[in-house]
């Protein structure tokens, strides 16, 4: 009988080490995640605040330009 306890307790010890490493990774993996999702956001935000300053400017041109043929 102790023949099958101790592999089977072996392999039960190992299972447990596997899971609660794939645990550990996935919970790794999540926050990755996250921080990637976080700086995409901030990229996002910079990209839109770009365009809203040339949208600005490029305005401000047209204004220039139709207020010096007048």
């Amino acid at each position: 009988m102790t023949r099958f306890l101790v592999p089977l307790a072996l392999l039960a010890l190992l299972t447990g080490c596997g899971l609660a490493e794939t645990a550990a990774t996935s919970a790794t993996l999540a926050q990755s995640e996250a921080e990637q999702a976080k700086a995409a956001k901030q990229t996002q935000a910079k990209i839109e605040q770009r365009l809203e300053d040339a949208q600005n400017v490029a305005a401000e041109q047209r204004k220039a330009a139709e207020a010096a043929t007048e």
